[in-house]
């Protein structure tokens, strides 16, 4: 176990206050691994962290390590770890369930009360030259596999489970709501499902010029007034070629985007809200119920990995142009990167290569 002096991580101290600091890591337990951390992504959550010091209702009280986007090479394993070795390269899953209560023992873990998951409040983030994490949720990258593609695993698997609840298939006309990260993995997602027609609609012209490069059918770009709604329902009918859309993937989560996802949508579509914008929303139920439109939600992801892998290894989805910016690991890098991340415009993922 090397010292505390040279494991290093970024941690959020306060508002616009990150700072890289020495960090101890725990005791490797039989059945965990430790982890030289080597491609480290930053979501719009951390973002949220450093601005708010909060996200939803989780709140940083103390100081914590941030990040949860990432991959690195196995160092040491535990006494009961055979499926591992050092020397591997490995995506990690950021969260882990108790493994005891009712929704980790139906397979719903992801829902799981005492979830511990990288940089959610109390629990530490994996944006550090080393960590120790359980071997279970370390997932070993095939040859052709780049360790920054393994990182991006954890934004693919959202998009990735919003596919499986919303069982998106050949079959299956979708409209994306907003070309951010989310959006974007959704996008390749559904194309990797199936997905013949997918639309994508933004209020940036050059996200959406990226979603079309990306593979989109075709693209909307729309406002940010409610009494818009109706014109562009009408503009996004038109631009999936009249055949109805199935399902709809909300990634950004605001009234207006989820009002116009559940009038875009044909009776007996769904309704998939992945972005979590607004906490309380007024949309028109009602309407949207008496056509049998379902709403499903999503929350994170369950069982992704070796599937997001296969996709990758496959080719089926290239992940590669999502990447906007490089940036090391120091203290001037770090703030760096998450100002340009803050920034958006034309950042999509910030990558740190330790």
């Amino acid at each position: 176990m090397g010292s505390c002096e040279e494991n290093m991580a970024a941690w959020l101290y306060g508002v616009n206050d990150l700072r890289v600091l020495p960090y101890k890591l725990p005791a490797l337990g039989p059945r965990d691994v430790r982890v030289s951390m080597k491609a480290v992504g930053i979501c719009g959550s951390d973002v949220h962290y450093l601005k708010t010091m909060s996200c939803g209702h989780f709140l940083v009280k103390e100081p914590m390590v941030i990040g949860h986007e990432s991959a690195g090479i196995i160092d040491e394993v535990g006494s009961e770890v055979t499926t591992l070795a050092p020397g591997d390269r490995v995506a990690l899953e950021p969260g882990t369930g108790c493994w005891r209560c009712d929704r980790c023992k139906e397979g719903r873990y992801n829902l799981c009360p005492d979830m511990k998951f990288f940089a959610t409040p109390p629990i530490h983030g994996s944006l550090a030259n080393k960590i120790v994490h359980p071997a279970d949720l370390c997932f070993k990258l095939p040859d052709n596999v780049s360790l920054e593609e393994g990182a991006m695993c954890e934004p693919l698997s959202v998009g990735v489970y919003a596919c499986r609840r919303a069982q998106i298939g050949p079959e299956t006309n979708v409209l994306v709501m907003g070309a951010g990260p989310i959006g974007l993995v959704s996008l390749l997602a559904a194309r990797a499902f199936g997905a013949p027609r997918i639309v994508v609609v933004d209020v940036d012209r050059n996200r959406l010029s990226v979603a079309k490069e990306l593979g989109a059918f075709a693209t909307v770009q729309v406002s940010t007034k409610t009494e818009d709604i109706e014109k562009e329902v009408e503009q996004i009918q038109k631009a999936v070629g009249g055949v109805g859309i199935d399902v709809t993937l909300d990634c950004v989560g605001f009234s207006k985007t989820m009002s116009t996802a559940l009038s875009a949508t044909r009776s007996g579509g769904k309704v998939c809200l992945v972005g979590m914008g607004h906490c309380d929303m007024t949309i028109p139920l009602t309407p949207a119920a008496a056509r049998e439109v379902d709403i499903l939600g999503v929350f994170r992801y369950k069982n992704t990995w070796p599937q997001c892998l296969e996709f990758l290894s496959s080719g089926k989805i290239d992940v590669k142009p999502l990447i906007t910016h490089r940036y090391g690991f120091s203290q001037e890098e770090v703030v760096d990167a998450f100002e340009t991340s803050a920034r958006g415009s034309n950042a999509i993922k910030v990558m740190f290569n330790l």
